[in-house]
């Protein structure tokens, strides 16, 4: 997907209680291509618009498969501490 996209992507999905704005987004996935988790293509967006498209890489895919499960980790955590109050 391209960063527009990414974004609207997001926001859908968590249906509307995140919104991530550029100047947040374009700087992490800068981040993310320099750490090398993601790659990044030149193309054209649907409205015929140059766009830079991403998609995770092998070693991306790695880091997202850790990430989710310590974050699964710390959301049940913190669900057994809310339940017990």
């Amino acid at each position: 997907m391209h960063g527009y996209a990414i974004s609207g992507h997001i926001q859908q999905t968590s249906e509307d209680v995140l919104q991530v704005e550029g100047g947040a987004l374009y700087p992490a996935l800068h981040r993310l291509e320099l750490r090398g988790w993601l790659e990044s293509v030149w193309g054209l967006s649907e409205n015929n618009r140059r766009a830079k498209y991403y998609r995770l890489t092998v070693v991306g895919q790695k880091q997202l498969a850790d990430e989710t499960k310590y974050w699964t980790r710390m959301t049940y955590a913190i669900g057994r501490v809310i339940e017990a109050a």
